[in-house]
């Protein structure tokens, strides 16, 4: 058979704090795809990292009282551990401070330059830290802060630098936007097409490097250090090995392969819009699909230490376990809406799917299989349902999981429907029957966790091939 090339590949998270777990979010939503990928026996390259450019990161490390290579340094291990504990698949992990990634940067600088869209000139304008660009009346309130970021002060700057030529790619934007499934979900779509037809303007993509030493040089002028999102977008290409490509990995899952991009909401403008322009200029293939999820809220406020609602992922892991925290991102949280998240939640979910759920459903038919069959039954090839690839091809991956949870549901009702520790006490050979089925439908189950909870998924196999009842329950109830 042969192998389709797929890429796919998260946002880098900014590295000014812990990991969340919105990002977490984004880290499992991913790697499910990823991994069903494989499972279908596609070529993947799946990457994800860190972004540790920008006035933000520089601020942050004085603050800190730390150099600011070593600060980064730091948060680039917690975003690695957090990709550890969530049991991430991940082909490669790009940090933008890279050499190779620098050197990338550099390139496609050069290669927009080239293309006549880069130029250089005087800028007066208001300034939000938060999302380190310019901002103009329409991203501010009415009370003049910025629309992300309310609690910052809005500066205003006034400097020479280099800008892009935007505002040359509207129509080119338009035709790529306007291709069906180009960008998931289709409002999100919807959303870009709207912002583009409103006009677009060029932009800063530069600093003066006086004002913020921590940046990538600019081509040919030692005096400016590139904008921190022109420098970032590039890692997507960066990663595959681009420019030089001597590995290849450029040409296989870039050029000749399906790429897919995974991100926030809130991200639309600078995935789907600003880096595809960046491609275009550059000269090089855009992106195939961009998956845009929602925000995950707590209590229905947006997360802040000041509210103590954050809820941290790698905390939750140590509490309930790599894929307790997988299931509940999969299961109770919307693959492309906002969702809200709290601890007391959490561990409901986790009773009733896990330990009440699939934990118990597993105990109670090993049990019966250990007790009366002499081995596991033979287990048939492709039980896969074609409908759950099927839904997985589609990026809901809260869909899939429930399409799993769905199942479970069935075979318990099989089971007190049937009642098959009581017919195998008056009729052997129609209980061990029951028994046999059961098992084999366990085992169907255990491969549709594959992509979704990997452990759980090996495990589970295990002890039905072992025709051996756990030991321990697979998901100990929490009180």
């Amino acid at each position: 058979m042969k192998k389709d090339s797929f890429y796919i590949t998260t946002t880098l998270p900014y590295v000014n704090s812990d990991p969340h777990i919105g990002f977490a979010l984004e880290l499992v939503q991913t790697d499910v795809v990823a991994r069903y990928h494989r499972l279908k026996g596609d070529n993947v390259f799946f990457s994800t990292g860190t972004d540790e450019h920008g006035q933000k990161i520089f601020e942050a490390s004085v603050k800190e009282g730390k150099e600011v290579q070593e600060y980064v340094d730091g948060y680039a291990g917690e975003f690695k551990k957090l990709s550890s504990a969530l049991d991430i698949s991940n082909d490669t992990f790009i940090r933008t401070t890279d050499a190779h990634h620098i050197t990338a940067a550099q390139e496609m600088w050069n290669r927009c330059d080239k293309a006549g869209d880069i130029y250089k000139k005087s800028y007066e304008g208001k300034y939000c830290v938060g999302c380190e660009s310019f901002k103009p009346e329409k991203d501010l309130d009415e009370r003049g802060e910025c629309l992300i970021h309310p609690h910052l002060k809005i500066t205003l700057l006034k400097e020479e630098n280099y800008f892009f030529r935007f505002s040359k790619y509207q129509e080119k934007l338009l035709s790529y936007l306007s291709e069906p499934g180009v960008i998931l979900p289709e409002w999100r779509r919807e959303e870009a097409i709207t912002f583009v037809k409103s006009g677009l303007e060029d932009f800063s993509i530069s600093r003066e490097k006086e004002r913020l030493s921590w940046g990538i040089p600019v081509p040919g002028d030692d005096a400016q250090v590139m904008y921190v999102w022109f420098d970032a977008l590039t890692n997507y290409i960066s990663t595959l090995g681009w420019p030089e490509d001597s590995g290849g990995k450029f040409k296989n899952f870039w050029e000749q392969g399906f790429t897919v991009q995974t991100a926030g909401k809130d991200q639309v403008r600078f995935q789907s819009i600003i880096w595809q322009a960046m491609l275009m200029s550059a000269g090089v293939k855009s992106t195939d699909k961009v998956v845009y999820h929602g925000f995950i809220t707590s209590g229905g406020q947006k997360m802040s230490k000041s509210l103590g609602n954050v809820i941290n992922p790698l905390d939750l892991v140590k509490e309930y376990g790599t894929d307790a925290v997988r299931y509940f991102l999969l299961r109770h949280v919307s693959s492309f809406e906002d969702s809200d998240v709290t601890l007391e939640a959490i561990k409901e979910a986790y009773n009733s799917g896990l330990a009440n759920g699939l934990g118990n459903l597993a105990s109670r038919i090993l049990t019966l299989s250990e007790k009366y069959l002499e081995t596991c039954p033979a287990i048939p090839d492709n039980l896969i349902p074609k409908e759950f690839f099927e839904i997985l091809d589609t990026f809901d991956t809260k869909k899939a999981t429930d399409y799993v949870w769905n199942k479970i549901g069935e075979l318990d009702r099989f089971i007190q429907e049937t009642e098959p520790f009581k017919v195998i006490k008056v009729d052997e050979e129609k209980g061990k029957k029951l028994i046999s089925d059961m098992v084999v439908r366990l085992y169907q189950i255990a491969r549709m966790l594959n992509p979704l909870m990997p452990d759980t998924n090996v495990t589970l196999k295990k002890l039905i091939r072992e025709n051996k009842k756990p030991e321990v329950p697979l998901f100990v109830r929490k009180d």
